[in-house]
């Protein structure tokens, strides 16, 4: 049995991708999409007509209202290859404004479940901005599932954690690069590896103090550089993962244990119940460096490609 078939027996393999023609090949359950990986996607020439077709269809409406439609219809796209869930990102642009966020969230939802589409398939992907998680706990409540990204940061999983959110994406490739980025010459690859790299140890003690304290949030890791970072957090609820490196889980036929599981977390002695509260959320932050810089990283980043796929669109009308 190949790795990948191995770790789909304790973990949730999800297809990080917007590539919906690639992706039936791994049979994973759910997708993740943001605006990089959409717009990556609509500069395949295998993707173009559906771009140009969503463009003419909605020509005339208000720019963030096709923007919009072209994210949907690469959502329901993806959804006749799963069969669980996509998720589709609220523009990084709003990270910082909460009512803004519900908004755009509900607009989301609406033209889902317009195609026919339940709004359980769906989750609201947002920044976990202090604004973003209290838009999304709204939302929660509202019945609308969400999925926070950029989530590096302790501060950020137990605030979404206390908000009720259906699902975190902590980001442990981002936080490797930003750790050996700061080691430089004296960064030993090979001591960093596996349970000891940074960013599985980050999603390993948010998995552990999840199941310790019963909080339901599903905990996906996210944002891989490497297969020995999925085979060192196996038994994590959920784990989006590239194309690439599911080919590589593919072509493996190592064998693979659980890394985590709820029974061993309910039985750390470690692990202490926190709170936050906005300021308090907002100092914990501030003193975690690389969660503050790869969160205001991640936004930046992710407004680019945004805007880059708002003149793409302007350049079809």
């Amino acid at each position: 049995m190949n790795q990948l078939d191995q770790l789909k027996a304790f973990t949730t393999v999800v297809a990080d991708t917007g590539n919906f023609k690639q992706m039936a090949q791994y049979a994973p359950r759910d997708a993740t999409t943001n605006p990089s990986l959409i717009l990556k996607a609509v500069q395949n020439a295998d993707y173009a007509p559906l771009l140009r077709d969503t463009v003419a269809a909605h020509r005339g409406e208000p720019l963030d209202r096709i923007v919009d439609q072209v994210l949907v219809r690469f959502g329901l796209e993806i959804l006749k290859v799963v069969p669980g869930r996509v998720s589709t990102e609220v523009d990084a642009r709003l990270s910082f404004d909460t009512a803004a966020t519900i908004a755009r969230a509900h607009y989301l939802i609406g033209l889902y479940e317009a195609a026919g589409i339940a709004r359980e398939r769906v989750l609201i992907k947002i920044a976990a901005t202090w604004e973003g998680i209290q838009a999304a706990k709204a939302l929660e409540q509202s019945g609308i599932h969400c999925n926070l990204t950029l989530l590096f940061s302790f501060c950020q999983a137990v605030a979404c954690g206390e908000a009720g959110i259906q699902l975190i994406s902590p980001f442990v490739g981002r936080i490797y690069d930003w750790y050996k980025k700061q080691a430089g010459a004296s960064w030993d690859e090979a001591a960093m590896a596996g349970a000891n790299d940074p960013g599985v140890r980050s999603v390993s003690h948010i998995y552990r103090y999840y199941k310790k304290f019963g909080i339901k949030t599903e905990v996906m890791g996210a944002s891989f550089r490497n297969v020995g970072q999925i085979t060192a957090l196996a038994g994590c609820d959920l784990l989006t993962i590239s194309p690439d490196l599911l080919a590589q889980l593919q072509a493996s036929d190592a064998p693979l244990q659980a890394a985590l599981t709820p029974a061993l977390a309910e039985a750390a002695t470690d692990l202490h119940a926190v709170s936050y509260q906005e300021s308090s959320f907002r100092y914990a932050l501030n003193e975690d460096a690389m969660g503050t810089e790869k969160l205001a990283e991640g936004i930046r980043a992710f407004a680019v490609d945004a805007a880059k796929l708002d003149q793409l669109i302007v350049g079809l009308q």
